[in-house]
């Protein structure tokens, strides 16, 4: 019988999983080719505007296979809908059969980026981080300082946002939550100042530029996840003295890393896989000098992780 878990019991199931440990692990395994991982599959809404990806797959020799649907239609808080819905389906390896649907509103998808953001931080940060730097008030503008307090000891966060009432809002929200926030329209307020900075847009243009990047600089870049998408110049790339992504087959059809190679700025050896980096101290940020990028546009594999973990969860 297929199991229907709603999000209210997902959260509470969370509550009791290490999410960034079962996302390392993910990341290992797929970067040691133990993972089987399709093209993503997506739709572009334009007047929406609004967009939905199907991502899917399964580790080798596993129990399950994973297929996830995710939207995000950008104009619906405005007529007091969330921004971003979705579900996850685990299936059988062994007979093919739907065993459960986790209709988690998004809310998975939303907790898995966040984890690969501090893991993205844990490897390649600088030792001390004393400023965090958010592009982006909206779900994993929040979701990204929270996970980020798992891996690093750093409360102080300056937040660049598209109005003031939207950060206003932000501002509020976080402070009860123990962070001491600065708001800004501004990106230099944020350049100037932090040595960590994350950027969680929707942007199609860049909202970085490459002379604002101070030495020592580490940017999780987390919005571009799709060919048309781009936080970052992409000669911030160019100039990093490191570049992480989460999948390389990946990145050179979307992201930040697809960008720069478009524009002829970098080469697909320059890029390393997070899975590489968590197992090899020589790949990791070598000084706190270096400018060093992530560039996460989210693989299949910390779908399976998470939905695995839930429905383990379920039938313990």
């Amino acid at each position: 019988m297929v199991r229907t878990v709603l999000l209210e019991k997902i959260k509470t199931i969370l509550e009791t999983i290490d999410v960034i440990k079962i996302i390392e692990e993910g990341f290992i395994s797929y970067s040691k080719g133990n993972v089987v991982i399709p093209p993503v599959g997506e739709m572009i809404f334009e007047e929406a505007p609004g967009e939905c990806h199907i991502k899917y797959g399964f580790i080798k020799e596993d129990e399950y296979f994973v297929i996830k649907v995710a939207t995000g239609f950008y104009n619906n808080p405005k007529i007091n809908l969330p921004a971003s819905d979705g579900l996850m389906l685990l299936f059988s390896q062994k007979t093919g059969q739907l065993l459960c649907v986790l209709l988690d509103e998004g809310h998975l998808t939303n907790v898995r980026t966040a984890a690969a953001g501090a893991i993205a931080s844990k490897y390649m940060a600088p030792r001390k981080v004393h400023r965090i730097g958010v592009f982006g008030a909206g779900i994993h503008g929040r979701l990204q300082p929270i996970y980020l307090q798992k891996v690093l000891d750093c409360k102080n966060i300056v937040t660049w946002g598209m109005n003031e009432q939207e950060l206003e809002i932000y501002k509020r929200d976080m402070e009860r939550l123990g962070f001491e926030v600065e708001t800004t329209m501004n990106p230099e307020d944020i350049t100037s100042t932090c040595n960590l900075i994350v950027t969680c847009t929707p942007s199609k243009t860049p909202l970085i530029s490459a002379d604002l990047i101070q030495e020592g600089t580490h940017i999780t870049a987390i919005g571009s996840d799709t060919p048309e998408k781009q936080e970052l110049d992409s000669a911030i790339l160019q100039r990093a003295d490191r570049v992480i992504v989460d999948s390389i087959d990946q990145c050179m059809l979307r992201g930040e890393s697809f960008k720069a190679m478009l524009a002829g700025m970098m080469t697909k050896d320059k890029m390393v896989e997070l899975g590489n980096i968590i197992g090899d101290e020589n790949l990791r940020r070598q000084s706190d000098e270096e400018i060093t990028v992530v560039d996460l546009t989210g693989v299949a594999v910390q779908d399976i992780q998470i939905a695995k973990a839930v429905w383990n969860s379920i039938k313990e």
